[in-house]
Order: structure tokens, then C-alpha cells, then sequence
């Protein structure tokens, strides 16, 4: 295999409008020539102790695993400069899966209208998901709940990037309005379950569910490629939300006129705070009250299960020796793939 190719991307270097194959439509043998988003690149070492380039790509079609074998580690973070590659390699079959072992990459600068195939997005619309969510936050009873909502709801450039935000850079809803269509998906689930536990004050936990992601419309960028901003880095998505809270409490209090009783917003700034559900999964304190648990147990729901899905793949079909997955790391297991009810648990898949 050739060496990177890592010539200077600068402002003289044209930017990327080269047709790339779909990557749901890369076969074992394809030859892949184009430009892709790129997603974790990293340089890992062989046993043989030389450096290698390791990393996925991604188009609003799909994701697959990329390597280069002979890789200059000097050269990681050209390539991820733009969070957008150029790459010529062959597409070829390990471990029942598809990778691409590259003989060439460089950074390219991308134009606005080329995101749209470039990354993923919503299978979802995403204006009948904002018109549900503004359906549900429309259905809180208390004054104060309804007033802090509407300060969030009406401001319509922080909705826009709302709409637009994944709810992470690779984990779960990693795609263009993903932080919308998990967040509504919480909602649907607490308005199915809350009337099991009618102990639990709805109007919290709603609140809570809206708020407790919303951080990550600064903790993340997605104009070059999914990343983390400054903030991201150095705050994180919970301690933004919980600043971002206390200023809209204080704007409905000063504009609006309706104050927040203090110990609902100590409780919803706990929701935000808490609602990864443990320290080592970076919540900053353990989820303390009943509503806490409960948006915890939600997120952690919604999340998970959505890894599971998206990691089965079962829509593309399963081949004889796919059956299981290469380790999920956020789930700590392979996943075994096929429907057991299914009429045919393994199937090729659809041309």
C-alpha cells in the first residue's frame, strides 16, 4: 500500500465536487474514489509495530470502516482538518463486513450544498417533529413550566440549530436532526408511561426531558463534519444546558414576569445534570429525585436501543457468517443480527 496523501489543502486548493459511490452501495471489490465525511480518524499500531490509519466515512446513505496500512502519524491532523476526505481505495470483505483499505487520502473543503449528501440526516420530517414537540410542551399546566418553555420555543435562531443539531458526534443519533427526533422520541415515551406513575409531576419530567440535551446545540458542530466545539471540550453539553437554564429562568423572571419556584428550577438544573445516570457515564451528580431517575432511565432507553438497531442493520440483509456484530464498545457486547421471528433470519440483501 502507498503512503498518505497529504498534500496541502489550502485556499488555493479547489474544493470537492467529486462523485462519490453511495456508501450503501459499496460492494466487496468496489473501487471507491471520492469525497466523504470522515468520522474518528486515528492512528493505531500493528504488532509488527507500525503505524496504521484507522477511522470511518460517512454520506447521508451510511458509514463504513476505513484503514490505511502504511501511515505517517505526523500527517492525522491534516486529514482531519476539514472533517471532510478525499479518498481512492478498495472496497474489500473482513470479518463479514465491508472496509475500505485505502492507498490514498487528503482534507477537502466541501460547499454548503454538498452537506446533504455528505452526511447523514433524519429519516424524519423535520417540521412535522418540531410542530410534535411544540404539541407537547403546548400541553404543560404550570405557568412557570409553560413560560420557560416558551422562552426556549420562541427564540428561532437557537430552534434552527435545534432542527438541525445530531444528538452526538458518533454514538447515537449521529445525524442531522438527531437531537430533534431523540428528544421527541422521549417525549412519546413519557407521555405513554407517565400515566403509570401518576406520582411523578409531569410537567418536570417534560421539561426535563426538553431541556436535558439541549447543551449540545454548542457542545457540537456540524457545519465541518460531526465534532466538538470549544465549549464542547471544555464545558460540555450538561454544564452549557445548566447556564443556558439559568439564563432563560432569568429572562422569564425579568420579561415575562412569572417567577420559577426555586426548587423546580434546582430540580430541573438536576435533571440536566444527572441525566447520563452514573459518574462514569459523565453525569456530574446521581439522578436524586423520582423525575430525575426516570428521564435518566428514558434517555438511557432511547439511546441504547437506538445504538442496538442502527448496529444490526437488519434492513440490509444478513449473509451466512454475519449473524453477529464486531463488539458495540458503548454496549459492551456483539450484537446478534437477525430477526428470530423473521421468515428467513438470514437473507441476502436487496439490490
Amino acid at each position: 500500500m502507498t503512503q498518505a496523501e497529504t498534500q496541502p489543502s489550502g485556499p488555493s486548493q479547489p474544493r470537492s465536487h467529486v462523485p462519490h459511490v453511495p456508501i450503501d452501495k459499496i460492494r466487496p471489490h468496489t473501487y471507491v474514489d471520492g469525497t466523504y465525511s470522515l468520522v474518528n480518524p486515528q492512528c493505531g499500531t500493528a504488532k509488527n509495530g507500525k503505524h496504521f490509519l484507522k477511522g470511518i466515512i460517512r454520506d447521508a446513505s451510511g458509514e463504513v470502516a476505513i484503514r490505511q496500512w502504511t501511515f505517517d502519524e505526523s500527517q492525522l491532523g491534516e486529514i482531519a482538518r476539514t472533517g471532510f476526505v478525499w479518498i481512492g481505495g478498495q472496497a474489500q470483505e473482513y470479518n463479514g463486513q465491508v472496509q475500505i483499505v485505502v492507498d490514498s487520502i487528503r482534507s477537502v473543503e466541501v460547499d454548503i450544498e454538498d452537506l446533504a449528501r455528505l452526511l447523514p440526516a433524519s429519516q424524519h420530517d423535520i417540521p412535522a417533529m418540531e410542530l410534535e414537540l411544540r404539541r407537547v410542551m403546548g400541553s404543560l399546566t404550570h405557568p412557570a413550566m409553560r413560560a420557560l418553555a416558551d422562552a426556549y420555543l420562541s427564540n428561532e435562531p437557537f430552534m434552527a440549530r435545534v432542527r438541525q443539531a445530531p444528538a452526538a458526534v458518533s454514538v447515537h443519533h449521529a445525524w442531522i436532526g438527531g437531537l430533534l427526533e431523540h428528544t421527541l422520541q422521549l417525549l412519546r415515551l413519557a407521555e405513554g408511561m407517565l400515566p403509570l406513575y401518576p406520582e411523578l409531576n409531569r410537567d418536570i419530567v417534560l421539561v426535563g426531558l426538553f431541556l436535558h440535551d439541549l447543551g449540545k446545540t454548542s457542545e457540537l458542530t456540524w457545519e465541518r463534519g460531526f465534532s466538538y466545539t470549544a465549549e464542547g471540550n471544555l464545558l460540555g453539553h450538561t454544564v452549557k444546558g445548566v447556564i443556558m437554564l439559568s439564563a432563560m429562568a432569568s429572562k422569564v423572571s425579568r420579561d415575562g414576569n412569572v417567577r420559577i419556584p426555586a426548587d423546580a428550577l434546582l430540580v430541573l438544573q438536576h435533571i440536566v445534570l444527572s441525566h447520563h445516570g452514573s459518574l462514569e457515564f459523565g453525569a456530574t451528580k446521581i439522578p436524586s429525585t423520582p423525575e430525575a431517575i426516570f428521564v435518566a432511565m428514558l434517555d438511557n432507553l432511547d439511546a441504547k436501543t437506538a445504538i442496538a438497531i442502527h448496529a444490526a442493520q437488519r434492513s440490509k440483509g444478513i449473509h451466512p457468517g454475519q449473524e453477529f456484530t464486531d463488539k458495540v464498545w458503548s454496549l459492551d457486547t456483539r450484537l446478534f443480527r437477525p430477526d428470530p421471528l423473521a421468515a428467513s433470519s438470514l437473507a441476502l440483501p436487496a439490490e
